[in-house]
């Protein structure tokens, strides 16, 4: 599971049971919180740069919003995939990113929370709204949902889209990339763990790295995205 900045719940024991009792429609990545413990598992937000030997070639820029680390995880994935294809790509979190005019296509990722893309995604496209609308731009979303790869789950998870693809129209994504994510008990505050028991969740990394690096393989045959 993703680790990003640590929240506290305060839980009264009527609010935990009606919440255990209850429905959880979607567990998200980023939408638990941490324990506060050293005990989890060890978590990554890589950066990285390849190709680009020709500084006339203007790069691929992959960019994510991570919160517990899958979503860098699979930002790092596709990076790869595009760069031994022979593409020149910039592998970055979005709170590193300045200017995008030196790049002729943007991949921009996001962990699920609470149902909806983290706020600092929603924010970089609105941002960059003007230099993204005139270059290719695929986008990928990471969420639990997905370890059950159905065409109904996948429309459920492409519907978190929608106020993005709402509130920034002048962006048209070529591609949208819907990827399962990972849980980890070893993360969470002990009411999200007893909750998720509860719920019969599974844990584990449900990441399918072969559909990741598919996803890549058909971006490389974009223009703008090769």
């Amino acid at each position: 599971m993703e680790a990003g900045n640590r929240e506290e719940y305060k839980i009264s024991r009527r609010g935990f049971l009606r919440l255990a009792g209850g429905t959880i429609t979607t567990i998200s990545l980023g939408s638990v919180p941490l324990a506060g413990c050293s005990r989890g598992v060890a978590m990554e937000f890589p950066e990285s740069k390849c190709g680009g030997k020709d500084k006339m070639d203007k790069k691929v820029l992959v960019a994510y919003a991570s919160k517990y680390g899958s979503t860098a995880g699979v930002a790092d994935a596709i990076g790869k995939e595009l760069c031994n294809r022979g593409a020149a790509v910039d592998v970055c979190m979005m709170k590193n990113i300045g200017d995008l005019n030196s790049y002729r296509g943007v991949l921009v990722g996001s962990a699920i929370y609470k149902g909806e893309w983290l706020p600092e995604a929603v924010d970089f496209v609105q941002r960059n709204h003007g230099v993204l609308g005139r270059i290719a731009v695929a986008y990928f979303l990471v969420c639990l949902t997905m370890r059950k790869p159905t065409e109904e789950n996948r429309r459920t998870v492409l519907a978190y889209l929608d106020p993005v693809l709402k509130k920034v129209p002048q962006v048209k994504p070529v591609e949208i990339g819907t990827f399962a994510g990972a849980l980890h008990y070893s993360n969470l505050s002990i009411p999200w763990k007893v909750i998720l028991k509860l719920k019969g969740e599974p844990e584990g990394d449900f990441r399918q790295w072969d559909v990741i690096r598919a996803w890549a393989t058909r971006l490389h045959e974009i223009p703008g995205l090769r």
